[in-house]
C-alpha cells in the first residue's frame, strides 16, 4: 500500500476502536457540541478526550470517503487526549472543584494543511511535492493551540497551494486530499481554500477547525457550508510556519459551528510571535485585555451603526436570498442597530478588479519570494523552490491534474524578480484604495461594521488587513446554504464579535447537514 494511500485510509483505524468505547460516549450527545458543551462534560464525568477524539475519529472514517475535507489524522491524537484526560484528573484529585484548564483543554482541532506541525503529520498544502517534507518547529498558531492543551486531530483539505496555483482555482480540490464536497449539496460548490476545514466543521468532524485567508479563503467556504469564520486582522494571528501567498494579506483564522467557539478559538491563538514580529507586534494593540470571549453578548447589535454598502446585494427580487437577506436586515434593526443603506464603497469596481488595481503583479511576486523563505527553513524537503514545484508538477501530470487545472500562476510568479519599483507602486495604490474607500466611509459615517452577502466583499477587506465574521443566513431553493459577513476596519473584532453573536443568537439560522445528492 503507497503511502499516500495509507494516510487517507488512517482513519478507519479508529473504528474499531470506537465501538470499544461506543457505551461511555452514550451518556453525553458530541454531535453539534459547543466547546462549552464539551467542558460540561469533561467536569461532570460524562465526557472524556479520548471518547471525543474516539468520535471524531470515527466519523471522519465514515464521512471523509463522500466529502474529502480531511487530509489525515495525527497518529498521536489518542495520546494527546490521553494526556488532557490524566491532567484532567490530576487537577481534580488536587482540587476536586477547580476548573481543568482554559476551554480548548483537550479539545479536539482540525488544522488547513498549509499550517506547519513539528509532528508524525505532513504539511503540504494539499500537493504531492511537498509530501514527506519536515518542519522545523510548529506554526506558531499550533504551538498556541497546543499551550492551551488542544488535541491537533490532523489536517483538513484545501484548494491547493490555498488556491494560488492556477487562474481559474481548483474548487475545493487538492492532489492530497481530492474533490471536497459540500455536506448539504453534495454537488453544489464547497468553495475554498479553507474548504477541508469549513465541511469538517459543519459536517461534525472536528470541535474546531483552522483556516488561513488571502482573499476570502475563510470567509466564502464558511458561508456556503453553513458554519462561522473570523478572519482576523492581519498580523492578529502569527503566519511562521504556515505555507504563505503575501505577508500584505495572509491571516489565520477560526471555523466552528458557532459564534462563541470560534471567539474562543481565536483567544487562544492570537498575539504576538518573534517569528512573525513585524505583524504581529503591529497588531497586537487591537488584543483587548481579557480576550475577546467578554464580547459574546446578547445585546451586542443594540446603539450599533451598520452600513449597506452598494454593489453586494444584488439579487434578483423574489429570490430567496433577496427575501431572506431583508428579513435579517429588518432582525438588525429590530435589535437595536441603526442600519444605514445605500453607501458608495469609492473605486469599488477597481478595487474587485485584480486586474485593474494591480494585485495581478505584486502578488505572485510576494507569492515567490515568500514561499521559497518557507521552504528554506524546512529540515527536510524534497523541494526547495517554487521553480522545483512547477518542475514536480510537469514530472506528475495526472497526480496534479495539470490537463485541468495547469499551474499559470505559478509560472508568472516564477518570472518574478521580487519587490522593485513597480510593485512597491502597486502596494502604495493598494493601500490608497483601501484609505479612500472603504475605511473612509466608515470613518465618515462613523459606522462600527458594513453588511455584505457571503464572501462578497472579502477583496475589499483583503487590500486592507481588515477583519470579518460571516454567519449562516439562510439556505436556498435546493438547500444551498449562504452565510452574512460583519465586516470592520482593523482592531474592530470586539465590536464585529458583538454583532455576529446577537445575530446568531436572534436568528439561530444554522442546521446539521443533510448531504443531499442530486444536481446543482
Amino acid at each position: 500500500m503507497s503511502r499516500r494511500r495509507l494516510q487517507l485510509l488512517l482513519p478507519l483505524a479508529a473504528v474499531v476502536l470506537v465501538h470499544a468505547a461506543a457505551a461511555g460516549c452514550r451518556a453525553f450527545q458530541i454531535e453539534e457540541a459547543t466547546v462549552d458543551d464539551i467542558q460540561l462534560g469533561f467536569r461532570n464525568g460524562s465526557l472524556t478526550s479520548r471518547r471525543l477524539v474516539l468520535f471524531y475519529l470515527d466519523r471522519i472514517a465514515r464521512l471523509n470517503p463522500l466529502l474529502h475535507a480531511v487530509i489525515e489524522v495525527n497518529p498521536d491524537a489518542l495520546a494527546q487526549a490521553a494526556r488532557a484526560d490524566a491532567e484532567r484528573r490530576r487537577r481534580r484529585r488536587r482540587s476536586p472543584s477547580a476548573r481543568c484548564g482554559g476551554p480548548l483543554h483537550g479539545v479536539p482541532v482540525l488544522l488547513k494543511d498549509n499550517i506547519a506541525t513539528r509532528d508524525r503529520l505532513n504539511t503540504t498544502a494539499g500537493s504531492l511535492a511537498l509530501l514527506g517534507s519536515v518542519a522545523r518547529r510548529d506554526a506558531g498558531v499550533v504551538r498556541r493551540l497546543r499551550r492551551a492543551g488542544a488535541v491537533v486531530l490532523g489536517k483538513a483539505n484545501l484548494d491547493e497551494w490555498a488556491n494560488f496555483r492556477t487562474i481559474q482555482g481548483t474548487g475545493g480540490w487538492s492532489a492530497r486530499g481530492g474533490q471536497g464536497r459540500n455536506p448539504y449539496v453534495l454537488s453544489a460548490a464547497p468553495c475554498g481554500s479553507s474548504t477541508g476545514s469549513a465541511i469538517a466543521a459543519a459536517a461534525n468532524m472536528a470541535a474546531a477547525t483552522l483556516g488561513t485567508e488571502t482573499d476570502g479563503s475563510i470567509l466564502c467556504p464558511s458561508s456556503l457550508n453553513s458554519v462561522v469564520g473570523i478572519k482576523p486582522t492581519v498580523g492578529l494571528t502569527s503566519r511562521a510556519g504556515v505555507v504563505p501567498i503575501s505577508p500584505r494579506q495572509d491571516t489565520i483564522g477560526p471555523i466552528c459551528r458557532t459564534v462563541a467557539d470560534a471567539v474562543q478559538v481565536l483567544d487562544a491563538i492570537v498575539g504576538y510571535d518573534s517569528r512573525d514580529a513585524k505583524a504581529t507586534r503591529a497588531a497586537s494593540k487591537y488584543i483587548p485585555p481579557g480576550g475577546y470571549v467578554q464580547f459574546l453578548k446578547p445585546d451586542g447589535l443594540k446603539g450599533k451603526r451598520i452600513g449597506i454598502p452598494n454593489g453586494f446585494f444584488n439579487f434578483p427580487s423574489g429570490t430567496v436570498q433577496q427575501i431572506v437577506y431583508q428579513q435579517l436586515l429588518d432582525t438588525v434593526r429590530k435589535q437595536g442597530a441603526v442600519v444605514i443603506e445605500n453607501l458608495d464603497i469609492a473605486n469599488l469596481t477597481v478595487i474587485q478588479d485584480v486586474l485593474n488595481n494591480g494585485q495581478q503583479i505584486v502578488l505572485p511576486a510576494e507569492f515567490k519570494s515568500s514561499l521559497n523563505t518557507y521552504l528554506s527553513d524546512l529540515s527536510y524537503s524534497p523541494v526547495r523552490s517554487l521553480a522545483e514545484i512547477i518542475a514536480f508538477n510537469d514530472a506528475h501530470p495526472i497526480e496534479e491534474r495539470l490537463k485541468d487545472f495547469g499551474q499559470l500562476i505559478f509560472l508568472v510568479a516564477e518570472n518574478t524578480t521580487g519587490i522593485g519599483a513597480l510593485e512597491r507602486a502597486i502596494i502604495h495604490q493598494l493601500n490608497k484604495l483601501s484609505a479612500d474607500g472603504l475605511e473612509k466611509l466608515m470613518k465618515d459615517e462613523q459606522l462600527d461594521a458594513i453588511i455584505t452577502p457571503n464572501d462578497s466583499v472579502s477583496t475589499v477587506l483583503a487590500i486592507g488587513g481588515m477583519p470579518a465574521i460571516t454567519v449562516p443566513a439562510g439556505y436556498g431553493k435546493r438547500g444551498v446554504p449562504f452565510g452574512i459577513c460583519f465586516g470592520g476596519l482593523k482592531g474592530y473584532e470586539p465590536r464585529l464579535i458583538e454583532m455576529a453573536y446577537t445575530f446568531e443568537q436572534a436568528t439561530k439560522v444554522r442546521k446539521p447537514p443533510k448531504f443531499l445528492r442530486g444536481t446543482f
